[in-house]
């Protein structure tokens, strides 16, 4: 699999720090506002700014590594990186399987995006990220659900018949539905999932534990919600 890999120097080195202290900060680059990639090829986005800001607080120095969302756990649990901050939602399936920290954004509706805002959400045809919270509630919904490999051929099936709805992050489709005259963002929202957090193997319970102290200390300087608040993530802490 192809791997882009950037490094940034989160923290400069200090005297004593070992190879332990560099981390592997592992995300998908296709999701704005949370990760994307920029036009310098780096990635950008809500998430590299805090997972920056986190690993200086902690002390440790990142490497940023993009890889495919529908291999984002098993290549954490394989030791390509060490953790997983991409948007992702805790689930207690998910939990089984790896680690999370506390939740460093607040549960974020999901929404629908269609042509239009007649679409009968009841018998739809709706789309949905492979591996994603929307595509399991989809799928329990009873409405026939298709499965993309990138939130970007999700809203490409509305736009070219292959599908009446997408359903995902609302602060995902609010930018692309403002951006593009053809789409409608629908009244109906979906509350799920328990919020994002970073996910570990379940063996790093130092690693996990100092980015949970790093992100409980945004959170009580307002640094988080500043950060939220510029991104437009959602409803702050």
């Amino acid at each position: 699999m192809n791997k882009l890999i950037l490094t940034t120097a989160a923290l400069a080195l200090t005297a004593g720090m070992s190879f332990a202290d560099t981390i592997r900060m592992g995300t998908e680059g296709a999701y704005p506002p949370y990760n994307f990639i920029n036009d310098a090829g780096e990635v950008d986005g809500f998430e590299r700014k805090l997972g920056d800001e986190l690993c200086a607080r902690a002390m440790l120095t990142c490497e940023w590594v993009v890889n495919d969302w529908d291999s984002i756990i098993p290549n954490l649990v394989s030791g390509n990186y060490d953790t997983i901050i991409a948007g992702m939602s805790i689930t207690a399936e998910r939990d089984e399987v790896i680690d999370f920290t506390q939740n460093y954004t607040q549960p974020d509706p999901s929404a629908y995006m269609a042509l239009s805002a007649d679409v009968d959400l009841s018998s739809a045809v709706i789309a949905a990220q492979a591996n994603t919270i929307q595509a399991s509630f989809v799928a329990a919904s009873g409405a026939t659900l298709v499965e993309f490999a990138t939130p970007e051929e999700t809203v490409a099936a509305v736009k070219n018949g292959e599908a009446d709805a997408v359903l995902a992050d609302k602060a995902y489709l609010t930018p692309v539905a403002e951006g593009d005259a053809d789409l409608v963002l629908l009244e109906q929202q979906e509350l799920i999932g328990g919020g994002v957090g970073m996910g570990l193997r379940e063996s790093d319970t130092e690693l996990r534990d100092k980015f949970d102290a790093a992100i409980a200390s945004m959170k009580a300087d307002g640094s988080l919600n500043a950060l939220i608040a510029e991104w437009d993530i959602g409803e702050q802490f």
